[in-house]
Formats: C-alpha cells, structure tokens, sequence
C-alpha cells in the first residue's frame, strides 16, 4: 500500500513550456524503472503551471526517487526552464483506491 507521495509544481518560464513538456515526458522511463515508485504523473495544470506527483510504499522508496535521476535532473535543468525553484512536497497517504 502506498503510503508516501511527492508533489512538486513546476512553473514554466514563458516561451519554455514545450521544453517543460517534453522534460516531463523524458521522465516517464525513468520514473518506470524506479523499483521504489509505485505511481508517476505527470500534469499540466494551466497553460504554464506543471506539476509531478509519484507515490512510494515508504519512506525508502521517496528518498531514493529524491536522490535519483530524475531529481538529478530537475536541479539541473531548474534554472533553464523554470520561472521559479520546484516547490516539492512531502504528502503522507491516508487512503488510496489503486488496480491490483
């Protein structure tokens, strides 16, 4: 059961936002082959307003998608895309309806 969850809001700069776009899809593999993250989303919330939202069975399976690649480059390409610094949270999962 998942029980741990980042969200991190992304704001594009202007004029970046299919660079965002195709940042976001370039994490999906990533993110796939995480052993530790059970879910991996990737949103567009308005016309330059992006987010990411993953989810873990523990505190294990967060802190090593923190410290792995997609992190990796999130900091790295942060200052290129982004109008201002990621804003990424730490949810805890009080419930979930998830396939078998």
């Amino acid at each position: 059961m998942v029980t741990k969850a980042l969200y991190a809001r992304l704001k594009a700069k202007p004029g970046k936002e299919p660079d965002v776009e195709a940042f976001l899809a370039d994490g999906l593999p990533l993110a796939q082959g995480e052993e530790g993250t059970i879910s991996w989303y990737a949103i567009k919330q308005d016309d330059s307003t992006y987010a990411i939202f993953d989810t873990f069975e523990d505190e294990a399976g967060r802190e090593a998608h923190l410290n792995g690649d997609i992190a990796a480059a999130l900091k790295e390409k942060a200052d290129e895309l982004f109008a201002e610094p990621p804003v990424i949270s730490k949810i805890d999962i009080l419930g979930a309806k998830q396939p078998d």
